[in-house]
């Protein structure tokens, strides 16, 4: 079999397919044990008890696929064309959604890609192959290192000199010996440290060290229970998420805007005002979100962000009345975040008067 040959045509079909790249690495992961097992003995994970799971899947990805020895790892565009982040930032009455969940869950569109991938592969060598998006213990910012897709930023996040961080990560393990790509493993973050100055919560708590604790990201999205009294001002306007850490970075002045459909803006959640979208129902929660990354979190976490987020916002007497008008008829954890917001305007709308 021509694997060297066969290796050229993965990487032209995944760009077919929608990837901006495509690299192959090995499995071995071992180096990257003791970090993350330190990262979980400091409790900076939170609430996220499935990181302590599957340790042995993770740091050896061949138990998921028997037989296995190579990862093709693939990252995709996702910033949508025309978003201007840091404006929504600044508009206290607007919200703020991670721009990687504007459109399409991400798992449903990189996954189906990359399963299409891995048929166009078995038409050609036949063997075990899997597709991975987020969605197993699969260590993927280090596989995507090893493969040269780029290093992990101080920030946390896969960094390429050429595109940037606005991209999503999936691999697709198999047991065919594909050649590997020889990576530049060299750190370009250099002596920069915007990432950690920016973040809101301080939640970068040393070079490549997140405390998730303290992240929006966290707070917003795995965090099910009370947002911290002291982080609730400083979450400002985003409701899922927090790009900060990306909108600063300078490397991203080489990012790209994103040619995929499904990653665009869906029912205006770029620039949507926060008034609006507290006043949706349930069913109307359901059916926005639907498809969506969004999804994850439960319609309390959604109002209980939105509260956040009112008693962050300017004041004014119509958040002060919407926000009255739902006190009674929400859930225990959503009407506490409520009362704060509550006291938040009436504070802002003293100083107002004054």
């Amino acid at each position: 079999m021509d694997l060297d040959g066969l290796a050229h045509d993965i990487k032209r079909w995944g760009q077919a397919l929608g990837f901006q790249q495509i690299a192959i690495t090995d499995l071995d992961v071992a180096a990257y044990r003791d970090r993350y097992e330190r990262w979980l003995a400091a409790g900076w994970h939170g609430e996220m008890k499935y990181l302590e799971r599957g340790l042995a899947l993770r740091f050896d990805p061949s138990t998921l696929v028997p037989g296995s020895c190579r990862a093709i790892v693939g990252r995709m565009d996702y910033l949508p064309p025309g978003t201007d982040p840091a404006r929504i930032l600044e508009r206290g009455d607007l919200g703020y959604v991670s721009r990687y969940a504007l459109g399409r869950d991400y798992h449903k569109v990189v996954r189906g890609r990359l399963r299409g991938l891995a048929r166009q592969i078995n038409e050609r060598a036949p063997g075990r192959l899997r597709a991975f998006t987020d969605s197993a213990p699969v260590l993927e910012k280090p596989l995507a290192e090893k493969a040269g897709l780029g290093w992990v930023g101080k920030h946390t996040l896969l960094l390429n000199r050429t595109a940037g961080s606005w991209f999503f990560l999936g691999e697709i393990l198999t047991d065919l010996p594909l050649p590997i790509d020889r990576p530049d493993l060299q750190d370009h973050c250099g002596r920069c440290s915007a990432c950690m100055t920016v973040c809101p919560t301080a939640a970068i708590v040393g070079p490549g060290q997140l405390d998730a604790r303290r992240c929006i990201s966290y707070l917003t999205i795995e965090h099910k229970a009370d947002i911290p009294l002291e982080l609730r001002p400083l979450i400002g306007n985003r409701i899922f998420g927090c790009d900060d850490c990306q909108l600063v970075c300078p490397w991203n002045r080489f990012a790209h805007a994103s040619v995929e459909a499904d990653f665009l803006p869906r029912h205006a959640l770029d620039a949507t005002p926060l008034l609006e979208l507290f006043g949706w129902s349930q069913q109307e929660f359901s059916v926005r979100t639907e498809g969506g990354a969004l999804r994850r979190i439960s319609y309390s976490q959604w109002l209980r962000n939105l509260a956040v987020a009112l008693g962050n916002a300017p004041y004014d007497a119509n958040i002060i009345a919407a926000l009255q008008s739902r006190r009674d008829s929400v859930a225990p954890l959503v009407a506490e975040h409520i009362d704060w917001a509550l006291a938040q305007q009436r504070g802002r709308a003293k100083l107002t008067v004054a």
